[in-house]
């Protein structure tokens, strides 16, 4: 977080930065927070995805199952590793990724039949790989599976094809705008953005220089040897 204190506090404030750490709050206060939070997110990417004419006409559906699991963690679990942006924006796009990707490769099958049939190994495939490139990456964030799955096994999500990647990813922007703006009220949000801090306490120490074994016993073999006088002329 240096590099947001630099900014004007009117604008690190609303992306997680703080001099010190914020007061606990009430858990009443938290629930209403979690609750406002999730309710204005989810109607946000309603709004967008269900009203704009753009979208409509792409049949994109009014919203991506999987963003109602990701309210769970950015609005109600704000503090946990998994919520943060880096596992909020990466987890969901490459979980679309890998699942419109592994997709495409079993519609290459001769017949629709043949690819339903096999629809619940390309299911399985989308959601195993996705979780797996998510480690590789340190984007973890659990719905980011069903966000994969949903690639293979939704017929409304399997028609966009590649659209479906810059509907997630917009998806992941307005849920993390509506984040930053609720949480940063009375709460920090988020704690990170690409990865945590280490607290100086746990810094590992500086190494300290270990004298040459050699160079000592020359050293000292060379002070016990005995100097000639040496005669002013």
């Amino acid at each position: 977080m240096s590099r947001l204190s630099r900014l004007p506090h009117s604008i690190s404030h609303w992306l997680g930065h703080r001099s010190k750490p914020p007061a606990k709050l009430p858990d009443y206060q938290v629930w209403a927070w979690s609750f406002i939070g999730a309710f204005c997110g989810i109607s946000v990417l309603q709004a967008v995805f269900g009203h704009a004419q753009y979208f409509i006409e792409r049949g994109v559906p009014s919203i991506i199952a999987s963003y109602g699991a990701s309210a769970v963690l950015i609005y109600g679990a704000i503090d946990a590793p998994l919520a943060q942006p880096r596992a909020l924006v990466g987890g969901h796009f490459l979980g679309a990724l890998v699942g419109v990707c592994i997709t495409k490769l079993f519609r290459l099958l001769p017949t629709e039949d043949r690819f339903l049939q096999l629809e619940w190994l390309c299911g399985s495939l989308a959601c195993a790989t996705s979780i797996v490139i998510m480690q590789i990456t340190a984007t973890t964030h659990p719905p980011a599976g069903a966000t994969a799955l949903l690639a293979a096994t939704n017929t409304e999500i399997r028609d966009m094809g590649w659209y479906y990647l810059p509907v997630v990813l917009l998806s992941s922007v307005l849920a993390l705008a509506v984040a930053l703006l609720i949480n940063n009220i009375q709460r920090r949000y988020p704690v990170f953005w690409f990865q945590p801090a280490v607290p100086a306490h746990l810094k590992p120490p500086l190494e300290e220089k270990v004298p040459d074994p050699d160079s000592t016993s020359t050293a000292s073999t060379e002070n016990s040897l005995p100097r000639a006088n040496v005669s002013t002329v």
